[in-house]
C-alpha cells in the first residue's frame, strides 16, 4: 500500500461515518519498503492540492517520519528549479514509500485494519457492517 493511499482511507464503520477521528487511521508496527517509480513532478503537484497535509503529517508521525513542513507547500511549479527538492522528497513519501505490513486503527471506534503483503483488509465482520 502506498503511503498516497493513507489519505484516502478512513475507517469503514457506519458509526465512525460522522466522526473526525475517524481519519485518518493510526498507523503502528508497521514495515516500510522503498519501491522507485518514475519520477513525475507535475502529477505531485497536482495531488498536492487534493491531500489532507494534517493528516499526511499524523501518518508520516506514526511511521515516524517527523521532517515535514508544518504547513502545505503552495504552488509548487515543477518546471521552477527551487521546487524540485521538495517535489522529490514529496515523490519518495507518497509515491515510493509502501507499508508492507502493519495495523491501521481508527482513533474513534479502535477497530484494528491489518495490512499483510502491502494490502489493507477493510472487510468488516457481520456485526461491524
Amino acid at each position: 500500500m502506498k503511503f498516497l493511499t493513507t489519505n484516502f482511507v478512513k475507517c469503514a464503520i457506519k458509526s465512525c461515518d460522522s466522526s473526525a477521528d475517524s481519519f485518518p487511521l493510526q498507523y503502528a508496527d508497521c514495515q516500510l519498503a522503498q519501491e522507485e517509480q518514475d519520477y513525475n513532478p507535475e502529477f505531485i503537484s497536482h495531488i498536492l492540492e487534493r491531500l489532507d497535509w494534517d493528516a499526511i503529517i499524523k501518518v508520516a508521525a506514526d511511521l515516524g517520519n517527523t521532517s515535514l513542513p508544518p504547513t502545505k507547500p503552495e504552488d509548487l511549479d515543477p518546471i521552477m528549479e527551487d521546487n524540485q527538492v521538495i517535489l522529490k522528497d514529496l515523490h519518495n513519501l507518497l509515491v515510493e514509500t509502501h507499508i508492507l505490513e502493519g495495523k491501521m486503527t481508527c482513533r474513534n471506534c479502535g477497530h484494528i485494519y491489518y495490512i499483510k503483503n502491502s494490502i489493507p483488509n477493510f472487510l468488516l465482520p457481520p456485526h461491524l457492517c
